[in-house]
């Protein structure tokens, strides 16, 4: 894996760095993983872990900002060891990065409290991508994953109901459906950040929903994009 240090996680200029721990039971990713992040100024690498049980310990020493988590680990799975990190540290954020995509070990994934769900061997840029929607508060699904949960939803028919979101909404909540993150949706439609961030508010509290994950599987059901 390569990586190009310029991709932004926009963190402030003056904070400091991102502190991860990475569980992954196979060296090699272990090692890649950790070689590509640490190459970003913006992060630290506090921990590594080889499987479930050692990472949730290493967590509840450590106090990271983030994890990246594998699923498939030994001793303790990373869906049990995410639910775990998530009920002593609810502050920490956890990626999932994992070669799983069906969609019940996704829902499982995500049930469990984690912020998102990318797939092994994508590029370093769009796990950096899921690492600052997470920081961001802002759960996060590869667009592999998302096409994939798409493919298995079987909304109704279209409706003419859309949640009174206007037209721009419709677009912005198109995209995050899509899996775009808020500085990519930014990017295309040419809007700032900060004014995605509002249309995301305002669709989710539209739609009656806590994340970005639930805006997308209602906006399915009802047909909305």
């Amino acid at each position: 894996m390569s990586l190009d240090i310029r991709y932004p996680l926009n963190l402030p200029v003056n904070a400091p760095p991102l502190r991860v721990l990475i569980v992954e039971d196979d060296p090699m990713m272990q090692l890649g993983l950790e070689q590509s992040l640490m190459a970003h100024p913006q992060i630290e690498i506090v921990g590594q872990a080889e499987d479930g049980y050692l990472g949730v310990q290493a967590a509840l020493q450590l106090k990271p900002d983030l994890v990246v988590m594998d699923i498939g680990l030994p001793r303790l799975d990373g869906i049990a060891a995410t639910q775990q990190i998530k009920a002593a540290l609810p502050a920490t954020h956890v990626v999932m990065l994992t070669s799983h995509q069906t969609e019940t070990e996704i829902i499982a994934a995500l049930s469990s409290g984690a912020d998102a769900y990318c797939i092994k061997g994508a590029s370093v840029e769009r796990l950096l991508s899921a690492i600052a929607a997470a920081v961001d508060g802002a759960a996060y699904l590869d667009p592999q994953i998302a096409r994939r949960v798409i493919d298995n939803l079987k909304p109704p028919a279209p409706t003419s109901n859309n949640a009174n979101l206007s037209g721009r909404e419709l677009e912005v909540l198109k995209l995050m459906v899509d899996g775009l993150s808020n500085p990519e949706i930014a990017e295309k439609l040419y809007l700032s950040p900060n004014t995605i961030k509002t249309h995301v508010r305002g669709i989710m509290n539209k739609l009656a929903v806590d994340d970005r994950v639930q805006a997308a599987v209602v906006a399915l059901r009802s047909g909305l994009v």
